[in-house]
Parts: C-alpha cells; sequence; structure tokens
C-alpha cells in the first residue's frame, strides 16, 4: 500500500469560511473526506496535514522522510510564494511531491505567479478547485511511485 502524505499549508483550515467566491463552500473536512473517498485511491494509506506555521510544515516533510511516505501532495497555501525553508526541505528529501492550488494563482494578484516552491516539486497544478489534489495523487500514482 502507497503512502502519501497531503500537506496543507496556511489558511487552509480556513476553507468554506474564507473567500468562497475563490476556493468555494467545502471546508477542510470535506477536502479530506473528497480525497480519501475518490474510487481510484482505495488503496492509498493518506496522512493529512494542515499548519498555519511554515517551520511546522517543513517538520511535517522531514517527517514524511523519516516515515518511508512514498510521495507528498503539498498546498503550501501563501507560502508558495515566500518560503525558501519549505522548498529546501522538499530537495532535502527527495520525495516525489507535487504542489497543489484550489485557485488559479495566475489569475490573482501580481505577487501569487512567483511560485519559489513549485522549483522544488516534480509539477505543479493550480487552478481546478479541489480536483487538483485528486489530479496531483493520480500523477504521483501512475507515474512517480
Amino acid at each position: 500500500m502507497k503512502k502519501i502524505m497531503i500537506i496543507n499549508g496556511a489558511n487552509l483550515n480556513f476553507l468554506g469560511i474564507r473567500e468562497r467566491e475563490i476556493y468555494g463552500n467545502f471546508n477542510y473536512d470535506n477536502l479530506c473526506d473528497y480525497i480519501k473517498s475518490y474510487p481510484e485511491f482505495q488503496n492509498i494509506n493518506f496522512t493529512f496535514l494542515q499548519s498555519n506555521i511554515e517551520g511546522e510544515i517543513v517538520n511535517f516533510i522531514q517527517k514524511a522522510y523519516y516515515e518511508k511516505f512514498d510521495a507528498i501532495v503539498i498546498n503550501p497555501g501563501g507560502y508558495t510564494h515566500t518560503s525558501v525553508a519549505i522548498f529546501d526541505a522538499i530537495k532535502a528529501v527527495s520525495i516525489p511531491t507535487v504542489e497543489v492550488h484550489i485557485s488559479n494563482i495566475h489569475q490573482r494578484e501580481d505577487f501569487r505567479a512567483k511560485c519559489i516552491i513549485a522549483g522544488a516539486c516534480i509539477g505543479q497544478i493550480t487552478g481546478l478547485g479541489k480536483f487538483s489534489y485528486i489530479l496531483g495523487i493520480k500523477y504521483l500514482i501512475e507515474g512517480e511511485i
């Protein structure tokens, strides 16, 4: 059974509350349930983690290494545009990682077009709502792990 860690960063715990016109009406628990219940993923052991604290996200990535996860799907939230520490952690562990975003970050404010973390990942999926996670996981299980 494959082990995939799903890491969600800053403000993702506020899904369903924040900017519904951008992020939709589903909440964080709905997102996790949606991923776990996806028919093609019944043989995957998921671990879901969320933090608003950059250092905790780095710790999650390192935990994926020590606990021998096969892959990581990460939505770093706003840290996408600022975090060299998360970039370095992904590079350090050498675990196939896909960055995902619910909104299309390239259609939003100009500062969101700079994606520091994407350079450490094997790919980035953005703007397809919660289905971004599904596509990231599918890519990992069909092509990378």
